[in-house]
């Protein structure tokens, strides 16, 4: 999990002085500062720094993934941070995906020789928008799109469940409001079709390689409600997190299923690749959905392991969002100990 930015892990003392992040998880001043008070940027500021010195070349190796022209490139941030710089290679323009810390995106964009166009935020928690004004102001004509619920830093052009976005003729987008997370989470569907090959999901904090996000901002059932939304995308959609949290993912996995053979097979690649430090991004719905227990909540197998069955007057949905809910409280605990 990342020790430097989520507000889950903030070590100051502040607050009743609580120190210990499980506690301070809870504490809805921390979170309130975090994410509403310049105290959250400063302490993002200087997360970026210890990052950098930590990290000179970033946390992960990556490559970049070219399908027909067109190149997704995971920028590595922070501790376990991920940017994407996706570009139209035929047109030279690029867009960027929660740009947090701007200046190894600038690096990026400089090396590859291309005009940004657009920022595309998925939500505000400052490990995903930090670097939003900084890159307009570098690129004016730059713009950035966001959810207007979730207050992203230099929106310019607010955007609406199943909007779309073009750029040029080839980088076409369709945003999904996924709240749960935060309140105006959004994630960024690039439409395959146009390109000749499998779309690509940005998801920002609402799923990862095996794992979804806290819910900060919502209850169980909203969501399940998000989750359902990427369970119902094509299974070859390349699915690009805003986060390296592929092992730790995949070993709660084990924990809840445990006779999985599928994700033991995908554990024991990202065990080799992390022994690396090399990115483990994209995997494919199609693989979430066999090993993602957070896509799973219909599946009778995980209900028996978390000992929960459906109650006489309980409908389908609601059923599906308590198990999520007792699944999510198990996975802060397994963060936490």
């Amino acid at each position: 999990s990342s020790l430097l930015v989520h507000p889950s892990t903030w070590n100051w003392n502040i607050c009743n002085g609580i120190k210990h992040s499980s506690v301070l998880f809870k504490n809805t001043c921390r979170y309130s500062l975090y994410t509403r008070t310049k105290l959250g940027y400063i302490f993002h500021k200087r997360q970026i720094k210890k990052a950098r010195e930590r990290y000179p070349a970033g946390h992960s190796k990556t490559q970049p993934t070219i399908i027909n022209g067109i190149k997704i490139i995971p920028v590595p941030i922070l501790l376990d941070n991920y940017s994407y710089v996706v570009i139209d290679t035929a047109s030279n323009m690029a867009v960027v995906v929660d740009p947090a810390d701007p200046q190894p995106v600038q690096a990026c964009l400089e090396e590859e020789g291309v005009a940004l166009q657009a920022v595309l935020c998925t939500h505000k928690h400052w490990d995903h928008s930090g670097g939003n004004r900084a890159l307009k102001r570098r690129y004016g004509s730059c713009r950035v799109y966001g959810n207007a619920m979730d207050n992203i830093p230099g929106l310019t052009h607010p955007l609406s469940d199943k909007d779309t976005i073009d750029f040029g003729t080839r980088l076409h987008f369709r945003a999904f409001y996924t709240p749960g997370h935060t309140v105006g989470h959004v994630i960024y569907l690039l439409d395959g079709r146009a390109i000749g090959g499998p779309s690509s999901l940005f998801s920002g904090d609402l799923v990862f390689l095996s794992g979804c996000g806290r819910m900060f901002e919502g209850n169980a059932s909203t969501m399940l409600s998000s989750l359902d939304t990427v369970g119902s995308l094509n299974d070859e959609t390349l699915l690009w997190p805003g986060h390296e949290y592929a092992e730790d993912n995949l070993l709660f996995a084990a924990e809840v299923e445990p006779c999985n053979v599928v994700r033991e097979q995908k554990l024991q690649w990202v065990l080799q690749q992390r022994g690396q430090r090399l990115c483990t991004c994209p995997s494919t719905l199609a693989e979430e959905k066999q090993y993602n227990p957070f896509l799973q909540c219909h599946s009778q197998d995980l209900h028996r392991a978390l000992g929960l069955q459906q109650k006489q007057d309980e409908d389908w949905t609601s059923y599906r969002a308590r198990v999520l809910e007792e699944l999510r409280r198990r996975k802060d605990i397994y963060k936490d100990r």
